[in-house]
């Protein structure tokens, strides 16, 4: 392998492991391990709802919530609002939604640079190809 190839590959692993976050999992009388853990999300799809109201996250109001692997986070980047009224039948404070999602998990926090909600059965317009 030539040097510049050999440095290309190294610096590429360097980068991808020194990219991931690592949580620190033990229990009692066992041996500490490590565990990675994913913060940053691509066209994922996850529960939406509003945090306070389904979730049963701390706050006031009413607040955009994605659930993450069983954990919530208040989504910073897009709000409730945003996706229709949040008291109808189907809105977020209703029910939980699914919503395929971009961004990142940072300080106990969902920053998202991109949130679409998929269609609610109440939603979902009539299919009129079908017989």
């Amino acid at each position: 392998m030539k040097p510049v190839t050999q440095a290309i590959v190294v610096a590429s692993l360097i980068f991808a492991l020194g990219c991931q976050n690592e949580v620190k999992v033990s229990g009692k009388g066992e041996p500490q391990m490590t565990a990675r853990v994913m913060t940053s999300y691509t066209d994922q799809t996850m529960e939406a709802s509003c945090g306070q109201c389904q979730f049963g996250m701390e706050g006031s109001g009413c607040d955009l919530a994605v659930r993450v692997n069983g954990e919530s986070y208040f989504v910073d980047g897009a709000l409730i609002d945003d996706h229709g009224d949040a008291h109808a039948s189907d809105g977020l404070c209703n029910c939980v939604r699914l919503a395929v999602v971009t961004g990142e998990i940072k300080e106990d926090r969902f920053l998202v640079t991109a949130f679409e909600l998929e269609a609610s059965e109440a939603t979902k317009l009539p299919d009129f190809t079908s017989e």
